[in-house]
């Protein structure tokens, strides 16, 4: 627990030492630490100090790992952050709490669709391929609006659209990190003016969260700072 529990004491400065030099409010973003890969022990620890929000790629895996921590379910908020195939969204429809790689309204409708009675509205973001690589899952940057318009017609009872999400090709230098970063939040903001009220950029990881909150981030993904190396 104190390896953990020390790592995220330093990724917590990170991002306050982030916040602070990009003169934004101080808890102004979330710390959401990557447990994919990791043991569902590893959860405790980082539950234990202090930890709330989780993210996965692989839904089986979180399913189980869900499973082991059942105990401690009303106190963990759990994220997909991994590629979300039609013909997986009951079982994360019926077990998650945020989905961030909505690319298509097929996924939305049927997230929607299948959110069961009596639960929480799925917090739902887009993922954006903003850097317009092949290889990469998301939708086009022209094609937000569109999208973001059919997610928000869809029952605010069963999902709810917060914002927008992207996994940016790696850069080795500070400007060019920013840039992608910078391009997500021109979009939130410019889905801002059509009238969508929008709160969530879900952007950054262990190696840019300086980058991604300098552009207005509010949700890091930090997985490899937190647990060390994965599996």
């Amino acid at each position: 627990m104190e390896t953990i529990a020390k790592a995220l004491q330093q990724v917590k400065r990170r991002i306050d030492g982030a916040v602070d030099s990009a003169g934004r409010a101080p808890g102004s973003v979330q710390l959401l630490a990557v447990s994919k890969l990791q043991p569902a022990g590893a959860v405790q620890q980082a539950f234990e100090a202090g930890q709330r929000d989780f993210g996965e790629n692989y839904v089986q895996e979180a399913l189980d790992k869900m499973a082991e921590l059942s105990d401690l379910r009303l106190q963990l908020t759990w994220h997909l952050i991994g590629p979300l195939q039609s013909n997986k969204t009951r079982p994360v429809a019926e077990a998650f709490d945020w989905v961030h790689t909505v690319d298509r309204l097929k996924i939305a409708q049927r997230l929607a669709d299948q959110r069961p009675d009596g639960m929480a509205p799925l917090q739902l973001c887009l993922q954006v391929n903003v850097s317009g690589e092949a290889s990469k899952h998301g939708v086009a940057p022209a094609d937000v609006l569109q999208l973001a318009r059919g997610v928000m017609a869809l029952p605010p009872d069963r999902v709810r659209l917060r914002g927008l999400m992207s996994i940016p090709e790696a850069a080795d230098n500070e400007a060019a990190r920013r840039a992608p970063h910078r391009e997500l939040r021109e979009l939130l903001q410019y889905l801002h003016g059509a009238g969508l009220p929008l709160d969530t950029l879900s952007m950054g990881m262990s190696g840019d969260l300086e980058a991604a909150v300098a552009e207005g981030s509010t949700m890091v993904r930090v997985g490899t700072a937190v647990f060390g190396a994965r599996g």
